[in-house]
């Protein structure tokens, strides 16, 4: 890494403090490094490398992914770019699903399930032990209700272990939070939030007082017309383009949100750090909260 490289505070938001993990705010979501559909090998195998290798030099210290990107090709892209890890290096996994030879999305969740996907993530990662597992629930749409201890209490067994740091929590509702915390502290949650889908604010708000990182994905996702063309408007007037402002805005939603927009070339990962730098005026800001309305 060279010298001059930026520090993991110099990036846009800083760090956020989860546990006892310090994560930058702006992060990078490996899923797209993956061929098409999340399926198979990157089209080119050195670019991905490159833009694994460029994140950390631009002081990316959380970099999301789960074994079931590709299957297993994001992790062993991750263990080729970067291993040995640099030590303030915190890689953030998911279990609770699976592929099948088609490429299609299964649930994987009973206990047996999460031990054997932890440990994949393990191998295919090189590592002994995973800072971050995810247990993902609910569909990438919405969350679905229902009680989790069974798989929250196998992710604590996990912890006990020492295969496992932390546990977080994927695609969950408030209840489903309270009840993993019965079972086992958790220092994330990741669900579906952006300028248009705010069913979550009042989740976000919540996990910002209990000190509990918020990581929204699909940044542009589920947008109506009207709404990206309100979103366009404001980034016109910026200067700026949507998706720099729908990541600045989640940005400065809240101190607890953490980004993790993926891509899969050099170049545009160099354009979402930097759109994330991007500074709302009050004015805007307001324009932008109404789009959900």
């Amino acid at each position: 890494m060279s010298l001059t490289a930026p520090t993991p505070q110099q990036l846009p938001g800083g760090t956020y403090r989860a546990g006892d993990l310090e994560l930058t705010r702006v992060g990078y979501g490996a899923m797209q490094l993956a061929g098409p559909g999340v399926s198979g090998p990157p089209r080119d195998h050195d670019e991905a490398l490159a833009v694994l290798r460029t994140a950390v030099e631009l002081g990316i210290r959380h970099i999301d992914t789960a074994d079931f990107y590709g299957p297993f090709v994001t992790n062993e892209l991750i263990r080729e770019a970067l291993a040995p890890y640099p030590d303030d290096l915190h890689i953030v996994t998911k279990v609770g699903a699976v592929r099948d030879d088609d490429g299609g999305w299964n649930l994987a969740r009973t206990p047996d399930d999460l031990r054997a996907q932890v440990h994949d993530n393990l191998r295919h990662l090189g590592l002994d032990v995973l800072d971050v597992v995810n247990l993902r629930v609910g569909t990438p749409e919405s969350p679905e209700p229902g009680s989790l201890a069974e798989q929250v209490e196998t992710m604590a067994e996990l912890v006990q272990q020492g295969l496992v740091r932390h546990v977080g929590l994927s695609n969950v509702t408030a209840d489903q939070l309270a009840e993993a915390q019965e079972i086992v502290p958790v220092v994330c949650v990741q669900n579906l939030y952006n300028l248009a889908q705010r069913q979550d604010d009042e989740l976000v708000d919540l996990t910002a007082r209990q000190g509990i990182a918020f990581v929204p994905f699909f940044p542009l996702g589920g947008f109506t017309p009207l709404q990206s063309t309100a979103l366009g408007e404001v980034a016109t007037r910026l200067e700026a383009t949507p998706m720099a402002v729908a990541l600045a805005w989640l940005l400065q939603r809240s101190p607890n949100v953490l980004l993790i927009p993926g891509t899969s070339t050099v170049a545009h990962l160099r354009e979402n750090v930097a759109a994330a730098g991007l500074q709302l005026p009050p004015d805007e800001l307001a324009v932008l909260d109404g789009i959900a309305g």
